[in-house]
This record gives structure tokens, C-alpha cells and sequence, in this order.
């Protein structure tokens, strides 16, 4: 029960409980005793609502006593917590089984401690991956210029080698810090987005055509099948959908692992969300790695990222639009033996 109405209705029951016992008292004193006819300032009168006052006060102690335990405590343990926030060695969560609005605040503030954490440990992460990719090209970069340093007398073959080299090396870096920088200007543009009303069937056809073509140059075959019709429009921001769409083929041409890659689209509806699935018949991802795959800086296997290149930025980045929209994302192994990534859009609204 919620404190809002909790709190009234202890008060009113209190109230009744002291009028009560005020009524009962005072027929039994005019029962046994005749009416006093003097001042109110009489001894006897007095001593008459001495009782009175003693019931109210039990009834007032009971009321500090029950906000002090399930009111003031509570809060003021809350407040203590609040001091003691610790992102780096985190603290059990609060336990508080109340479904009143206290109970409520208890849950939030756990809520919000976990996604400090979770924020604290992506920005460690971050760091450690931007380090990490490009500590590995820098290690050849510098190798190669102390080897051209040190021995002048080498060959112009052998040298121009080493010129590539360093230059394919720069250019990995130059696509690592890339990737991040439009990573987080594309979080700065998600706050300011505008959704717009979008036919499903348009948006459907469009990507399927752009990447059909795409995906055959590629000599990979795209096949695409929806049951959207005209009337079914999503309210989205078009430019980050599309966003997503490539993404998703990008990530399946990539890393699908295989010479024949069949790709396939669908889309259908269901309740008040359109839901899109990518499917390949590629070599897929394990069933545990599953679940970290909209991890930032996550990829499964990381000799196939220094290879293909890319941060682990992509899926990451279309969880952030697909749930900035008010959609889900989830991953899972797909009927044609690879990777399937489903995720929804909400649909907008008439009136």
C-alpha cells in the first residue's frame, strides 16, 4: 500500500481509536459519577481527563514510533548509502521488501547505483580497448622505424616493405580512432533525435534494394520476405534505422566465415511493434558470447578484429538507437546454422 494513502488512513483509524475510548470513558464516568457542577479548573474534573490525556499520548507515542521505524529509518539509512556510494568496489545491494513508495525509492537508488557501475566499468573498458588496439600498431610502427633507423643498408625492396607496412599500420590506426570518434558523436546526436512517422513496406523495400545490389557485388545473396502492409507506419529517426540496417550487414559480411554467405531479412508485426530480423548461414557465434555481443569493445574472437578490423562499436551502437527508440535487440543462433539479430520498433500512433 502506497504511503500516500497509508499514512491518512493511520491517522483516521488513530483518531478513531482516541474519540473511542474518550466516549467509552466518559459514559462510564457520568455512569458511576454525577454530573460536577463547578469550574473547569476543579481538582476533580482534572483528575477526571488525566485518563483522557494518557490515552492520546500512547496513541501519539505509537505514531513517532511507527514513523520513526518505517519513515525516518529507512530515509535515513537511504541518506548514509548515499555517502557511501563506491563505483570501484561496490556494496550489497539495499534490501528493503516494502511495496510503498519508500520500497519504490529503495529499488530505483539500486537501479541507479548499478548503472553507475556499469557506466565506471565501460569507461575502464573503453580505455583498455582504445590502449590495447592501439598499442599493437604503434609496437610495428615503432619496430620498423628503429629496423630502418639502425640499418641504412638495406635493401630499397626491403625498405619500401617496411614503408607499407607502417603505412597499412597508420591507416588501422586511423580507422580505430574513427570508429570512436563517430561512435560518440552519434550518442551525442541520439539526445537530440527526432522521430518521425515512417511507412514500414517503404523502409522495408528501400533497404532491401540498396543492399540486394550491395550484397551481390559482394557475391553474397540477400534474400527478403515482410508481411507489412501500406497502412502500418513506425515512428522512428529514418537516418539512424539505416544506421542500424547497415551495421547489421556490415557485421554479417564480415564476420559470417563463409565463401557462399546467403543474408537473409524478414519483417512482420506483432502488438504494437514491427519487428526486423537479419539471419546468416554463416559460422554463427557461440551460444555464451551471445549475451555480450551489444557489449562495448566486445568481439568474439580477436584475432578475426585485428584481421577485419573495427572497435566491437557497431552492435553496441545499434542497441543504443534501437533502445533509444523504445525498442529491443537481442541476438540469438539462427535457423540457417549462423548469426540471427531481431530487433523492434514501435509503431506510431493515430489519432
Amino acid at each position: 500500500m502506497k504511503l500516500k494513502i497509508k499514512l491518512p488512513l493511520l491517522f483516521l483509524l488513530m483518531l478513531l481509536v482516541l474519540m473511542f475510548s474518550i466516549g467509552m470513558y466518559l459514559k462510564f464516568v457520568f455512569a458511576v459519577y454525577s454530573p460536577i457542577r463547578t469550574t473547569l479548573l476543579d481538582s476533580r474534573y482534572i483528575a477526571l481527563l488525566l485518563p483522557i490525556f494518557a490515552i492520546a499520548g500512547c496513541i501519539f507515542f505509537i505514531l513517532i514510533i511507527y514513523i520513526h521505524f518505517r519513515i525516518e529509518k529507512p530515509i535515513r539509512r537511504l541518506n548514509t548509502r548515499l555517502g557511501e556510494v563506491n563505483v570501484v568496489h561496490p556494496l550489497p545491494p539495499l534490501a528493503l521488501k516494502r511495496n510503498d513508495e519508500i520500497g519504490e525509492l529503495y529499488k530505483h537508488f539500486n537501479k541507479m547505483e548499478h548503472r553507475l557501475q556499469l557506466a565506471h566499468r565501460e569507461q575502464t573498458d573503453m580505455i583498455a580497448a582504445i590502449a590495447h588496439d592501439l598499442k599493437t600498431p604503434l609496437t610495428s610502427i615503432n619496430g620498423f622505424t628503429e629496423l630502418l633507423a639502425t640499418h641504412k643498408d638495406l635493401p630499397e625492396t626491403e625498405k619500401q616493405e617496411y614503408y607499407e607496412l607502417i603505412q597499412r599500420k597508420s591507416a588501422y590506426m586511423v580507422e580505430l580512432i574513427n570508429d570512436f570518434s563517430s561512435f560518440t558523436k552519434e550518442k551525442l546526436e541520439l539526445e537530440s533525435m527526432v522521430p518521425k512517422p515512417v511507412k514500414a513496406t517503404e523502409l522495408f523495400e528501400e533497404i532491401a534494394f540498396e543492399y540486394e545490389y550491395e550484397l551481390a557485388g559482394l557475391d553474397i545473396e540477400l534474400t527478403c520476405r515482410h508481411s507489412f502492409t501500406d497502412s502500418i507506419q513506425l515512428m522512428v529517426n529514418e537516418p539512424m534505422i539505416r544506421r542500424v540496417f547497415g551495421n547489421l550487414f556490415s557485421n554479417a559480411v564480415r564476420y559470417g566465415g563463409k565463401n557462399k554467405l546467403k543474408v537473409y531479412m524478414t519483417g512482420y508485426l506483432r502488438e504494437h511493434y514491427a519487428y526486423f530480423q537479419i539471419e546468416d548461414n554463416g559460422i554463427g557465434v557461440p551460444d555464451k558470447e551471445l549475451s555480450s555481443l551489444f557489449l562495448k569493445f566486445f568481439t568474439v574472437d580477436q584475432s578475426r578484429q585485428i584481421q577485419k578490423g573495427g572497435l566491437g562499436l557497431g552492435l553496441a551502437s545499434c542497441k543504443s538507437i534501437i533502445e533509444h527508440h523504445g525498442g529491443e535487440i537481442v541476438a540469438y543462433p539462427s535457423e540457417y546454422g549462423g548469426l540471427g539479430i531481431r530487433f523492434s520498433l514501435p509503431l506510431a500512433v493515430h489519432r
